[in-house]
Parts: structure tokens; sequence; C-alpha cells
């Protein structure tokens, strides 16, 4: 199955739940595991929350673009915004490394990502904005 999808939305909060969904819809075909749904589900989540959050600090007017592509059983997602970027790549994928330690966030969103990835990378500007890109190969069933 090959397959592909591009979508822009506000980076509101309300739109964290809304690209969950978006991704879920594209993975049904798979019939991806609970485990791998929760995965993906999360990825996404943490993603476009770090966009709201960190890129735009959660007060300014921006976009976040999210474009995911299936070649067979291997999705490719990537979350991109143009905000403030991150200085320092190595230091905020460190665990317990927060930059907003203040409203209580764990620093743990990057080492979560990639964890559930096959695959992670963050490319980042300071001042142009922040690419998140990760690939997953979804497990092929049995049929019975």
């Amino acid at each position: 199955m090959n397959n592909e999808m591009h979508l822009q939305f506000p980076a509101k909060s309300i739109n964290e739940s809304f690209a969950r969904l978006v991704i879920m819809g594209f993975i049904a075909p798979l019939d991806p595991s609970s485990q791998e749904m929760t995965e993906i589900k999360t990825i996404v989540s943490e993603g476009v929350t770090n966009a709201i959050i960190h890129g735009y600090e959660d007060n300014e007017e921006g976009l976040i673009t999210m474009s995911a592509s299936l070649v067979g059983r291997r999705l490719k997602v990537t979350i991109k915004d143009s905000g403030r970027g991150i200085d320092n790549i190595e230091l905020a994928k460190q665990p317990l490394y927060t930059t907003k330690s203040e409203e209580e966030r764990s620093g743990l969103g990057f080492m979560i990502m990639e964890s559930f990835s096959d695959h992670f990378e963050v490319q980042s500007t300071p001042g142009l904005g922040t690419t998140l890109v990760f690939e997953k190969e979804f497990a092929a069933h049995e049929q019975s």
C-alpha cells in the first residue's frame, strides 16, 4: 500500500487531538496493533505539542504542517513549525531537559518519540523553526 497526505493547521492546543485522529485514520488500512497505534499517537501528540508549546510558545500565531507517507507497511511522518527553533538539539534531547520547568514539563518528549520510532530526527534553525521526522514499520499480521 502506498499513500500520502499533507495537512496544515493552526498551532493551537485543541488541534493536537485533531492531528492524532488524522494520523489514526491514515494508518487504519494497515490494521495496526493497539501498541502500534498507541506509539504513533504518542509521537504525533508529543511532536505537535512541542511545536505549540516550544516553537510558538503557546501564545503566538503560527501554523503546523504534518505530512505522512506510507510505502508498503512503512510510515514516515514529518511535523514542521516555523517557530523559534531549537538552539541546541543535542541538549534538548537529553532526558529531563526542559525550557519550561515552571510549567512542570518533564523533558522526556524527544526520548519518548525516539524510543517509539524506527528512525527519528530533529532539524532546527533558531528563528526559523523545527522539523521532526519519524518512521515506523508496521508488523505484518497473519491472515486467519
